[in-house]
């Protein structure tokens, strides 16, 4: 099990005040000696946290490996293209939103289209390639489909009921959504990652899903270290995970 650590909230802490710190590119190194895996940052077509120095100083700096985010339209995949990350999670974006707030839509025939060309693009330039969805049967058929190397389950669905947020549904239902989808990826050959909501109290129950291999968590982790500081924060969560699958394989 991978933990990657999303930073780009610490990009939003510094755009809060368009000043220089602090810096995410800093927190990416911390986040490294605590023990993570990877770094993620989604680099937004309107640029509201992570800029494009963050990248090319990521790119320079992180040693495990870079995991960029980014919409599929021409412009990202150029910058993606040229600056040649780990890996690129092609994500669904809308300016109205706070984050991330579900997976692409493979389904209609111009989207899946965008995200074939993306695909290809990428595996052109030597990329590795995931997608974000949702955690369902037809959107991991099409991702299989269009060739990705990986793909990234939305664990938003699950988290929010987790956390009691949808009267009428329960949480274990989810989590069988989850594991389902993550079993039916790996059977398809696709590497299997999951974030959207994760946190110290209930990543433990996705951590021990086996067909899962890397796990992407961001604002959780981000807001322990403004209390406790970046090393110790990822240590923690890299505990949790740790534990979990090992309880899940001894």
């Amino acid at each position: 099990m991978r933990l990657h650590i999303n930073i780009d909230h610490v990009a939003t802490v510094r755009q809060a005040r368009r000043t220089i710190e602090p810096d995410p590119v800093r927190a990416a190194v911390l986040a490294e000696l605590g023990g993570a895996d990877g770094i993620t940052v989604h680099l937004r077509e309107d640029r509201r946290h992570i800029q494009d120095r963050d990248v090319r100083l990521l790119m320079e700096t992180v040693r495990t490996g870079l995991n960029l985010e980014l919409a599929a339209t021409p412009a990202m995949l150029e910058i993606g293209t040229a600056l040649r990350p780990m890996t690129v999670t092609i994500v669904p974006e809308r300016r109205e939103e706070i984050t991330t707030e579900g997976g692409l839509d493979l389904t209609s025939a111009d989207s899946g289209s965008r995200v074939r060309a993306a695909v290809h693009a990428l595996h052109a330039a030597g990329i590795r390639s995931a997608l974000f969805i949702a955690p369902d049967a037809p959107a991991v058929d099409a991702a299989a489909a269009l060739g990705t190397d990986a793909i990234e389950l939305h664990t938003g669905a699950w988290a929010e009921c987790w956390q009691g947020r949808h009267a009428g549904v329960q949480s274990g239902e989810q989590l069988t959504r989850v594991r389902r989808a993550a079993e039916r990826a790996r059977g398809l050959g696709l590497a299997v990652h999951a974030g959207h909501g994760l946190t110290y109290e209930n990543v433990m129950l996705v951590a021990a899903i086996e067909s899962i291999e890397e796990l992407n968590i961001g604002h959780s982790v981000i807001s322990r270290a403004v209390l406790v500081g970046m090393e110790r924060a990822v240590a923690d969560m890299k505990a949790i995970v740790l534990r979990a699958r090992n309880a899940q394989t001894g």
